[in-house]
């Protein structure tokens, strides 16, 4: 969906202020300046000066112009994460994500829990033409069962599109899955029995604790840097001292904390492990959401030894109801095969074949363009209005991409109440909590930024803020 163009032009001077291209008490361009830069009409660019100013951003000075306020907000810095306690013990937050998880589609709530893009960023009619046009041309086909590694086209076509991140596989070195939650579920019962040591890195993605547990694993954790990832020495220390079956590690963005791990580090995470021959699965679904100028590699692209097995999906970039994902499962493909085979045959065949058509026409490229930019732009608005909104002593993450802000509340905020408070007040957060086996993230909450920016979202975010200092 396209935007008023005053929302980008706002947005853009945003980003401005948030780089500090610009600063404060520097003089903004005119109305007839900024007219001529975007080609907009004088309401347009009058209309973006009119919001900054309602933000307390800007100011317009009579007869001088526009100007950023001297006292313009700093962002909130980011959080210095916790160190978890180096121990082996059991995952166990099921009860808690299943409250979260029951505001999963509530339409009465805001949804600040949703990591998603909201549907109106993602190609839903180029996809639905390319479903009809696959079921009309291939009738019999497209009902038929796929086979149980996937359609080969869509084989095709993800290998070419992993190449921008370092990874150079063959076709039939990929499983098709329904999602990438089936990717890392095969990956897990492809390399482990219960009661064996998996490696995460804290905070993880909740359902990762989720899928441990219903698999009778433990849990050994690492801490998560928000802005370099995974250190080696910490990884390193964890695989010496206790027998790890494997791990899961998220080279890029990961959820909730945004953190990305450098490709050196990557490489040396990777090397460590498989001097140890210990498997690493990787979740890189938010790779391809980057707000610079080139995809980051993954761990993948460093496995010599095919002990990497890579997870992706195209939930956060095409459709999460299509439930399109895939694993590579390096050495392991035997394995993986014979539980995909045995778990569900195969993946549904007409949205892998609509997938395929749609990667085919060559649109994927520059939707994914318009997607990062409106991730990112959707991610500055929601860290301006934490910083505006939330109490003194907030701290927010500052992600180079995805679309999840981790934010620590101040002082002795409860999340688990704090999210209790926000889903009675209409809107549906993720308390921290559930990002962790321990409890080192006891005052943390996920926002998403993956919801077009519009009123009901800085209501919400202005409505959380307001229960953030009543908790003080």
């Amino acid at each position: 969906m396209n935007k008023p163009k005053y929302q980008d032009i706002e947005e853009h001077i945003l980003e401005l202020i948030a780089t500090r291209t610009i600063g404060p008490g520097d003089r903004l361009p005119s109305l007839r300046e900024l007219k001529r830069q975007t080609r907009s009409s004088i309401a347009t660019v009058t209309r973006a000066y009119e919001e900054l100013e309602r933000k307390q951003i800007i100011e317009s000075r009579p007869r001088s112009g526009y100007f950023v306020l001297d006292h313009v907000q700093e962002l909130p810095p980011p959080p210095a994460p916790p160190r978890p306690d180096l121990a082996s013990r059991p995952a166990t937050r099921n009860q808690l994500i299943r409250e979260v998880l029951k505001g999963v589609g509530n339409k009465d709530l805001i949804p600040l829990s949703i990591i998603c893009p909201d549907e109106r960023l993602l190609p839903t009619a180029a996809l639905h033409r390319c479903l009809g046009r696959v079921c009309r041309d291939h009738p019999h086909s497209a009902v038929a069962y796929e086979q149980v590694e996937g359609n080969a086209g869509l084989r095709k076509q993800i290998c070419l599109h992993a190449m921008e991140a370092g990874i150079a596989v063959h076709p039939d070195e990929i499983l098709v899955t329904t999602g990438a939650m089936e990717a890392l579920s095969i990956a897990i019962r492809s390399l482990t029995t219960p009661g064996d040591n998996v490696l995460i890195q804290s905070p993880t993605y909740f359902c990762f604790l989720q899928l441990l547990e219903n698999c009778g694993l433990r849990t050994v954790e690492i801490p998560s840097h928000p802005e370099h990832g995974v250190n080696p020495a910490d990884l390193r220390r964890a695989v010496d001292r206790f027998d790890i079956t494997a791990c899961i590690l998220a080279p890029n963005y990961n959820n909730p904390d945004g953190g990305q791990t450098p490709e050196a580090a990557q490489r040396e995470i990777v090397d460590i492990l498989a001097r140890r021959r210990v498997p690493l699965i990787e979740d890189d679904v938010a790779g391809d959401l980057f707000f610079g100028s080139r995809r980051p590699h993954c761990y993948k692209a460093a496995d010599a030894e095919g002990l990497v097995l890579s997870c992706g999906s195209f939930s956060k970039t095409l459709s999460p109801g299509y439930r399109v994902g895939w694993l590579m499962p390096g050495r392991f493909l035997a394995k993986a095969y014979e539980i995909k085979a045995t778990s569900n045959i195969s993946s549904a065949t007409p949205t892998q074949m609509a997938v395929a058509d749609y990667l085919r026409s060559g649109h994927f490229d520059r939707h994914l363009r318009r997607l990062r930019q409106a991730l990112s732009r959707q991610m500055q608005s929601v860290q301006w209005a934490v910083g505006r909104y939330f109490p003194a002593g907030t701290r927010m993450t500052h992600p180079r991409g995805g679309s999840v802000l981790w934010v620590e509340l101040p002082g002795d905020i409860d999340a688990v109440d704090f999210f209790a408070r926000a889903v009675a007040n209409g809107i549906s957060i993720a308390p921290g909590p559930i990002f962790s086996t321990q409890d080192n993230f006891s005052h943390f909450i996920r926002l998403s930024c993956g919801g077009v920016w519009d009123a009901t979202i800085e209501h919400g975010l202005q409505r959380l803020g307001d229960l953030a200092r009543a908790a003080q």
